[in-house]
């Protein structure tokens, strides 16, 4: 919709776990690093933790699509609520198994465990990867457990890795999960950008589409978009894709902090400083000035008027918008 204003080939803000948009930190470098080495060199359980709308799943994708893994055959598991007949059900599927095998765990298992050593004899990798992890019950993650054991006497035959946010972290120290804890050989972890990292992550994705990053926002929109972000690419996404539509609803190139501030107050983003903390403290990476507090004071601060302005200012773009189309 905004492409031709903004010079762009495609949109670059899109929510799409694209391996073409990952953008690596240091950590996120380690974390990828980790996932490929849990797959090819066959490690029983590889945790991959980060806060929601970190990048986990972009960051899964290019593990598996990646040359390193080129010889892993595996399994995504999305629905983290399966009970545990449907659990296995799904597995027998997903592997090529017999219908049989998906009513009997020990049939299951026999057939499982005869396809990953045939696969091993032709140098392949199987693999089980399990996201929204977090979520899954006690009795689900005893299975998982219970798949790990799968293995010769000199490699595991089924490498599994679970990806999920910091409350599987907290699970796993749970002492009725500790024999699934025991069994985890490499753990890695996803957090949110800091200042620069936004600023470089906005500019790569700009670029990666097409564009010229000091043609579509200000270095104080970018600073805005990540102190109400708080550096979660998912929701700089959102913010960066809606401040756009409205720079060009309003014929504004580059975008400035205050057609940020108001996508912000529309979403309900400027109701507090990232993670919480209070004026003058440092928040991811950055200090939080008097002057940028004032901004989101008076962004936040609109009484009980202020769903009645998110609505006039989301019209009003809209009908800049169409005055334009």
């Amino acid at each position: 919709m905004y492409l031709d204003f903004f010079g762009l080939r495609e949109l670059p803000f899109e929510l799409t776990p694209n391996p073409k948009y990952l953008y690596l930190t240091p950590r996120h470098i380690a974390a990828l690093s980790n996932l490929q080495y849990g797959l090819t060199a066959s490690k029983a359980v590889t945790v991959l933790i980060g806060e929601a709308g970190t990048g986990k799943t972009t960051l899964l994708k290019a593990a598996l699509t990646s040359d390193r893994c080129r010889h892993v055959r595996y399994v995504c598991l999305n629905n983290p609520v399966l009970t545990r007949g449907e659990f296995l059900l799904t597995l027998a599927r997903s592997l090529g198994l017999s219908a049989d095998a998906g009513q009997s765990k020990a049939l299951l298992l026999e057939e499982l465990e005869s396809a990953l050593q045939e696969a091993r004899s032709q140098g392949k990798v199987t693999a089980v990867v399990v996201d929204e992890a977090q979520s899954l019950s006690t009795e689900l993650l005893e299975e998982i457990r219970l798949l790990a054991n799968i293995e010769t006497d000199a490699v595991k035959l089924l490498p599994l890795v679970l990806v999920g946010q910091p409350e599987l972290g907290r699970r796993l120290e749970d002492r009725e999960l500790r024999q699934l804890k025991q069994r985890v050989a490499l753990r890695c972890e996803v957090t949110p950008f800091n200042l620069p990292e936004t600023a470089t992550y906005v500019a790569y994705r700009i670029d990666k589409a097409g564009g010229l990053p000091h043609r579509l926002f200000t270095r104080e929109a970018v600073t805005r978009i990540h102190a109400f972000s708080g550096g979660i690419p998912r929701t700089i996404n959102v913010v960066s894709d809606n401040a756009l539509l409205s720079g060009l609803a309003l014929g504004r190139q580059p975008v400035g902090e205050d057609i940020v501030a108001e996508v912000c107050r529309d979403f309900s983003l400027g109701q507090a400083l990232p993670h919480g903390r209070a004026t003058g403290q440092r928040s991811m990476g950055i200090e939080t000035t008097e002057s940028e507090a004032r901004l989101a004071h008076r962004n936040d601060g609109k009484g009980h008027h202020g769903a009645q302005d998110d609505s006039i200012g989301a019209e009003r773009r809209l009908r800049a918008l169409g005055s334009r189309l």
